[in-house]
């Protein structure tokens, strides 16, 4: 098993910036797959970002060149990079392992002024 714990959401104005961490322990050499996902009041989850290996992150069209999901292997953790937040960013964030086979508790992330 793999747990996932997401940290650093929080309140933050139109235009800023905002980095998530999803710190993973348990079996984490089972990991070959990162992602992120979010979800806004009253509306489906959807694919925020996701990383395979060496291979070319995938955004979605609404986050892209906002939005970079890296990953620190030694620290067990994947991180998601926001810029440029806008108030549609607003949602509950989560963090997932190998497309969705564990998956974090969420992080609120709100951007208003």
């Amino acid at each position: 098993q793999v747990q996932l714990v997401e940290s650093g959401g929080g309140l933050v104005q139109p235009g800023g910036s905002l980095r998530l961490s999803c710190a993973a322990s348990g079996k984490v050499f089972s990991i070959y797959a990162w992602g992120w996902y979010r979800q806004a009041p009253g509306k489906q989850r959807e694919l925020v970002a996701t990383m395979t290996g060496g291979t070319t992150p995938n955004y979605a069209d609404s986050v892209k060149g906002r939005f970079t999901i890296s990953r620190d292997n030694p620290k067990n953790t994947a991180y998601l990079q926001m810029n440029s937040l806008k108030s549609e960013d607003t949602a509950v964030y989560y963090c997932t392992a190998n497309y969705g086979k564990y998956w974090g508790q969420g992080t609120q992330v709100t951007v208003s002024s």
